[in-house]
């Protein structure tokens, strides 16, 4: 796959995922740094059209550079849980999150807060070299991916490997910061405007909603993932959590 833009494409190269970087632009001075970086990672700079490039960008907004990335998906479930090593793992599940805006953001926050691996569905799974991308800021480039046929059945595996897993849902009793993230845990965010499918709610092992103070009802859902994985990582940080485990 390839990503696109002078920031995403420099990240990609910072983590070791780039294969090689494409070049349209005319005036370089812009992209020096990433340039510069491909050199020192030796890795093959080609030269192509501004029509190639915006064929393999799909006409996205690429500054003139792009790079093929090993792509992040192909992470087993059990793999992401691993990846926390000695640490509690704290892993993401999107469930029936689609838009490529939203998927990209939540890879931010998600790569910001520690997560350790997020979780999504295989079918109309959003895009991750375009919009998505552009929206991680270069985050998508350090992303453990699993991709799974489906999140009820994988809920029930992190369940087995000894994951807590909490729902975001605004209807849910428990404020989320009365739960304890400081043991293995997963948060499983929904679809905009639907939120959490039947199934999949039932599943978890406890539910949770983001208490709003004002006058609009909810928060755009990679807003609400990231108000949770940040009071995860503060309670992370300070060593205990605010609240009870999942029960």
């Amino acid at each position: 796959m390839f990503l696109h833009g002078v920031h995403p494409v420099l990240e990609a190269i910072k983590a070791g995922r780039a294969r090689r970087v494409l070049v349209a632009a005319r005036d370089e001075r812009r992209l020096r740094e990433a340039l510069e970086s491909a050199r020192q990672a030796r890795l093959s700079v080609e030269r192509v059209s501004q029509e190639e490039l915006d064929r393999l960008t799909h006409n996205g907004v690429h500054q003139g550079i792009a790079a093929e990335i090993e792509a992040p998906g192909g992470f087993s479930v059990a793999e992401l849980v691993a990846a926390a090593g000695g640490d509690a793992p704290l892993i993401v599940v999107l469930d029936g999150v689609e838009d490529p805006h939203n998927v990209g953001a939540i890879l931010r926050s998600a790569d910001a807060a520690g997560v350790h691996g997020v979780v999504r569905q295989t079918r109309h799974a959003a895009r991750l070299d375009g919009i998505a991308a552009k929206a991680s800021a270069g985050a998508v480039a350090y992303a453990r991916i699993a991709d799974v046929v489906n999140i009820a059945r994988a809920i029930e595996e992190l369940k087995a490997l000894g994951v807590w897993v909490v729902g975001l849902d605004g209807e849910a009793r428990d404020a989320h910061d009365e739960i304890d993230f400081t043991v293995p845990t997963a948060i499983v965010v929904g679809a905009e405007g639907t939120g959490l499918r039947r199934l999949v709610r039932e599943r978890c092992d406890r539910l949770a909603r983001i208490p709003m103070h004002g006058h609009v009802e909810s928060l755009n859902v990679s807003v609400a993932a990231g108000v949770v994985l940040f009071e995860a990582r503060r309670q992370r940080n300070s060593g205990g959590g605010s609240g009870s485990a999942p029960t």
